[in-house]
């Protein structure tokens, strides 16, 4: 009799023990199940600049590695669209949404439509304003500015004031103000004691080269050659000025600056049409954005050293930083990084 309950005891605790270890499996299963169902929804500006594809491919490959899967929506630029794009991400049943604002205004509406739907926002690059947003991942854009703006007044002609245009970004993207402001930093002490000049300045609607060529044009038509520099704000704008100053003999004699280190601009470098760029390590920002954007999906709490008021909220933020290149670092920084190879900058000359 003894017996028989001791095997009948045994038998019930291998069954409890049995159990266990297939609940703990089934719980393992479904825990793996789970976060290869993190959904996350990117809605895009524009992919039509070589910049943002690149952006994209690295945040979708890094997302994947954690096994989240990532639906990508591009806007071309409308705010419109971009609604729309939000919408539809939103219907999909996302975990988590990342946005590259056109309208940094506009799309205010986008997060609180996502919150209704219990979803957190990340704003990638550019802020959202006048909302809730509950996280903000950047370049640090106001030294951006400033970068630009010292290149500058560090070869201003010492004989006599400095003479610049100024080419400014969309005045939709709320990074256009902060890459002035950074500007301004610099070159106000300059303005103030007569020993700089800006003879002409405008902003390039949805950051066009084409808009870009039209303000150096009409810089030209006024005032001729007669200036040293223009200040133009990222690689797509100077794009347009060297254009400009081409038709007119005056490429590589007037300084451009510019920002992205995009291929043809290292390139523009290498020429002597373009002057300087700004390098902004991109396969830090899209993985880090990344690994941010799975963390608000799985609701886990994000840590930030910074903050930035966007109008309604301070809006945890996460800054990275940048670096000038010119013709002498392009190997030590752009090509070191492999974020170009030698090959495609220097072409025959490598």
């Amino acid at each position: 009799m003894k017996l028989r309950l001791a095997f009948v005891f045994c038998a019930f605790i291998f069954s409890l023990f049995a159990g266990w270890i297939l609940r703990a499996r089934s719980s393992q299963h479904e825990n793996k199940s789970s976060e290869a169902e993190l959904v996350i929804g990117l809605s895009m500006d524009t992919l039509k600049e070589e910049r943002w594809q690149r952006d994209r491919d690295i945040f979708v490959t890094k997302a994947e590695s954690l096994g989240a899967k990532v639906l990508v929506q591009s806007a071309n630029s409308d705010d419109t669209r971009q609604m729309q794009d939000v919408q539809a991400l939103l219907s999909n049943n996302i975990d988590v949404l990342v946005i590259v604002p056109h309208n940094g205004d506009a799309m205010a509406k986008a997060v609180q439509l996502a919150h209704e739907a219990g979803v957190p926002v990340m704003a990638y690059d550019r802020m959202i304003n006048n909302c809730a947003l509950d996280l903000y991942i950047c370049f640090d854009n106001v030294r951006v500015g400033e970068l630009q703006a010292q290149y500058l007044v560090e070869r201003l002609p010492q004989s006599r004031p400095g003479r610049l245009i100024r080419i400014l970004g969309a005045k939709t993207d709320p990074c256009s103000f902060q890459y002035k402001e950074g500007q301004d930093n610099i070159l106000k002490p300059y303005l103030a004691r007569g020993a700089l000049e800006i003879i002409h300045e405008d902003w390039a609607e949805n950051w066009k080269p084409e808009n870009a060529k039209k303000i150096t044009n009409a810089a030209l038509t006024q005032h001729g050659g007669s200036f040293d520099a223009v200040l133009a704000s990222n690689d797509g704008t100077a794009g347009g000025a060297i254009q400009a100053l081409m038709e007119e003999g005056l490429s590589g004699k007037i300084l451009v600056t510019g920002q992205d280190a995009e291929l043809v601009a290292c390139q523009r470098l290498m020429a002597g049409t373009q002057a300087m760029t700004i390098y902004l390590p991109i396969q830090k920002l899209a993985t880090r954005a990344a690994e941010l954007a799975v963390q608000l999906g799985k609701r886990k709490p994000v840590i930030t050293r910074a903050g930035t008021h966007n109008g309604a909220v301070e809006v945890p933020t996460v800054l990275l930083e940048v670096i000038t290149v010119t013709k002498e670092n392009l190997k030590e920084t752009v090509i070191a990084d492999g974020f170009h190879s030698a090959r495609e900058v220097f072409g025959e000359r490598e």
